[in-house]
């Protein structure tokens, strides 16, 4: 029954974001209200469900651990958008994409609820959590990266990325995800170093866009 569960988790969440979410017809920030409610409803359930706050990777008392790995995994991805900020010819391969409208928003709060709490809470909290019971680690790894890749085909499908390539990426991002969420036992390590690439990522584009190289 617990694997049963964690597939049909699995394949709700892949469902989710790309089909629900997008059709639901909510604007930029009702869709990022939707996603955090989202993790902590399956939070209330797991919970609900007889899983603790140990297992679900939610322990304050792992909260120091989860900051101290944070912090200093989230130097890497910083570290490397200001060494490409500052040399000229790897400032100029920064992807600008289209403008942000309102970057504050994006990341003060799109990025945060939306993006953030919706996945981590979803995947390293909940989904890694049932998976866990129902599979040996490998195994549960392996599922969750799967996961977490299909999680973003839609997203793909509107940066126009190779959806092959994104879904490979993504899904091997999660593998690390996952590593510190499990290093640290809480879900904080993998949220501060999934908070820095993104937000990192905006304003290095927007750094890039405003002043670009000759």
């Amino acid at each position: 029954m617990s694997r049963l569960a964690s597939v049909a988790g699995a394949a709700a969440a892949v469902l989710w974001n790309n089909v629900v979410l997008p059709g639901s017809g909510l604007g930029p920030y009702g869709r990022a209200v939707a996603g955090g409610a989202l993790g902590l409803s399956v939070v209330g359930a797991a919970r609900t469900a007889g899983y603790g706050v140990d297992e679900l990777g939610l322990s304050a008392s792992a909260v120091r651990s989860g900051l101290r790995y944070g912090a200093a995994a989230s130097v890497v991805p910083l570290a490397g958008y200001a060494i490409a900020l500052g040399v000229p010819a790897a400032r100029r391969q920064v992807p600008t994409g289209d403008r942000v409208g309102d970057v504050a928003g994006w990341v003060g709060f799109r990025i945060p609820v939306g993006t953030v709490a919706h996945e981590e809470l979803l995947f390293r909290s909940v989904l890694s959590a049932m998976l866990r019971r129902g599979w040996t680690p490998t195994a549960a790894d392996v599922l969750h990266a799967a996961t977490f890749g299909l999680w973003h085909v839609r997203a793909a499908r509107i940066a126009r990325d190779p959806i092959v390539a994104s879904v490979l990426l993504t899904g091997a991002s999660a593998w690390l995800f996952e590593w510190l969420r499990r290093r640290s036992g809480s879900v904080v390590a993998p949220a501060l170093l999934h908070l820095s690439v993104n937000v990192g990522g905006v304003l290095a584009a927007e750094a890039a866009r405003s002043r670009p190289v000759d």
